[in-house]
């Protein structure tokens, strides 16, 4: 590829999609930062710097080639359904778990299966969409440098989840193929069980590491 695309971080400004936003402006990669409001993702990019902007959530996705959903399961049919017009034709990487408060360290699926097929059942089949870094915590992303966590990619197109890897390894991270979208399911009911492991063993950030196989994408 040889001009990165620009990327819409939607929920930016909170803590993992702010993470993610921060690791891929170092990286070269044009960001914007989306927010439900503009002051507040202009706000959000001012602290990252880097040269990413900010603006309201359907315009940071108007504005980008790839766009990052990393928002509340509570906000997340809202947003897919507000950026759906500016959304063809694109790759839509949604990061969200579908926790419910309080029992958050316990897996609840939602009825469309996993976020991810909720967000494919919105967006229809003009959008590409990819689920991935549901399992790594964003205090492990703002810490800076190599993370010690390998991020399981979903999608039912190769190429978008060859895409998708590649900003994991920009970011800091191995990505790992994980097959087809429905497959989601496993790493969104996985983060649960990392939450309880936290709480248990009292540490802020257990991952996950595939055992097995070389260090570099797989073909």
């Amino acid at each position: 590829m040889d001009q990165l695309p620009a990327i819409a971080v939607l929920g930016g400004s909170g803590e993992l999609g702010s993470a993610l936003a921060r690791r891929w402006a170092q990286a070269g990669y044009p960001v914007i930062i989306g927010s439900r409001t503009a002051d507040r993702a202009i706000e959000a990019a001012a602290l990252i710097g880097q040269q990413v902007r900010g603006a309201e959530n359907v315009e940071a996705a108007r504005a980008a080639e790839v766009i990052v959903v990393a928002v509340p399961y509570s906000n997340h049919a809202q947003i897919l359904e507000a950026i759906k017009p500016t959304a063809s034709g694109k790759i839509v990487v949604d990061v969200v778990v579908p926790l419910v408060p309080p029992k958050v360290s316990v897996v609840q699926l939602p009825d469309g299966g996993s976020a991810a097929l909720e967000a494919k059942a919105i967006l229809g089949a003009n959008v590409k969409v990819v689920s991935a870094f549901h399992n790594v915590g964003a205090a492990k992303l703002h810490a800076g440098g190599k993370v010690d966590c390998d991020i399981l990619v979903f999608g039912d197109d190769k190429t978008a989840r060859d895409l998708v890897i590649a900003l994991a390894e920009a970011a800091g991270m191995r990505g790992i193929d994980g097959g087809v979208l429905a497959n989601s399911v496993a790493a969104e009911a996985l983060t649960s069980v990392l939450i309880g492991i936290n709480r248990r063993y009292k540490v802020n950030g257990a991952g996950i590491r595939i055992t097995g196989i070389p260090l570099q994408a797989p073909n």
